[in-house]
């Protein structure tokens, strides 16, 4: 038996793939190499390069690879690109999913692990938010995401279709050995592009919008090591081979840090000042979005292991001085 990884050669599906053959599993990946690099994908695993939303050849590989487990990565994140490309989104992030989860059903899969987000909440009252807080998101991203777990609902109850919905908070960081890291071209994640700043790869960055009600008139946001989230889905996958109940569940570490101290934090670990742009807000960013995360902790046993922020950003900064890949 084996797992398919859709978008294992992107910046958190490389990492899950590391993971999942550290521990032993079988590995597939699919990836249409579109903002993944090949280069990212682990030796081990066996790379198939094609869409996720292709229902003939989903078909094939979980037949021919036997697969009995899931984890979707594969998608479209940027929110301004959601806000002014709508359909792309709905196409990419939720369309395609559905045709993927045809295939699941039809393949009798026993676990599937989906890459869902905190912006399915959009910008709730509160400053953090749990499972149980309204879902009311404000943007194409967080809707498209948000369709998908109301599709997970319907098949698992229809069919059976044994699931995890885990949304994300703010992922940073790199693998602790260097083997991977992010690698996206144009990224638009804070503390990449600062990185990339610090490293000389771009000139400066922008800081979007200096007028919300935080400490500072910056966005807050809860920043989470890419190896603690990749440990929720070995936790989730385990759990659901266990026969534990589906669900969705935050993945975050309860604490937020504004844009300025996320740039402040790069800047000591670079050990010199990166330029910085003060520019309006982007449409459809939350002021403060900080996960509750008591659920997984509990229901799946989640113990992170990186919850610092100068851990993250090293861990960033070093796999930024150390990559050496030709992106496009």
């Amino acid at each position: 038996m084996s797992i398919l990884v859709t978008g294992g050669a992107g910046y958190i599906g490389s990492h899950a793939v590391l993971r999942l053959i550290d521990q032993g599993e079988r590995v597939v990946v699919l990836d249409n190499l579109s903002t993944g690099n090949r280069a990212l994908v682990a030796p081990a695993a066996r790379f198939i390069q094609g869409d996720f939303g292709d229902f003939g050849l989903v078909s094939e590989i979980m037949a021919r690879e036997q697969v009995d487990g899931v984890m979707h990565f594969a998608g479209s994140i940027v929110v301004p690109e959601s806000v002014s490309n709508p359909l792309a989104y709905y196409e990419n992030n939720t369309s395609k999913t559905r045709t993927l989860l045809q295939a699941c059903v039809n393949a009798k899969v026993r676990a599937f692990i989906f890459s869902s987000t905190a912006a399915v909440y959009g910008a709730p009252a509160i400053e953090s938010v749990n499972e149980k807080t309204p879902v009311h998101p404000i943007n194409p991203y967080g809707r498209s995401k948000l369709m998908v777990e109301w599709m997970l609902e319907d098949v698992g109850r229809a069919h059976g279709l044994p699931y995890m919905a885990l949304r994300y908070f703010n992922v940073a960081g790199a693998d602790l050995n260097g083997r991977s890291g992010q690698a996206t071209p144009r990224a638009t994640h804070l503390i990449k592009v600062a990185c990339e700043v610090a490293t000389g790869k771009r000139e400066g960055m922008e800081i979007f919008g200096t007028d919300y009600p935080t400490r500072d008139g910056t966005c807050i946001r809860d920043y989470i090591h890419v190896a603690d989230l990749i440990e929720a889905h070995v936790q989730a996958l385990s759990a659901l081979r266990a026969g534990k109940p589906s669900g969705a569940f935050n993945c975050g570490y309860g604490r937020g840090y504004t844009v300025l101290e996320v740039v402040h934090a790069v800047e000591n670990a670079a050990g010199h000042t990166i330029r910085t742009k003060r520019s309006d807000r982007r449409a459809g960013d939350p002021p403060i979005l900080i996960a509750q995360a008591d659920a997984i902790r509990a229901q799946l046993g989640w113990h992170p292991q990186h919850e610092d922020l100068g851990v993250i950003v090293k861990s960033a900064l070093d796999w930024e001085r150390r990559m050496q890949i030709n992106l496009r």
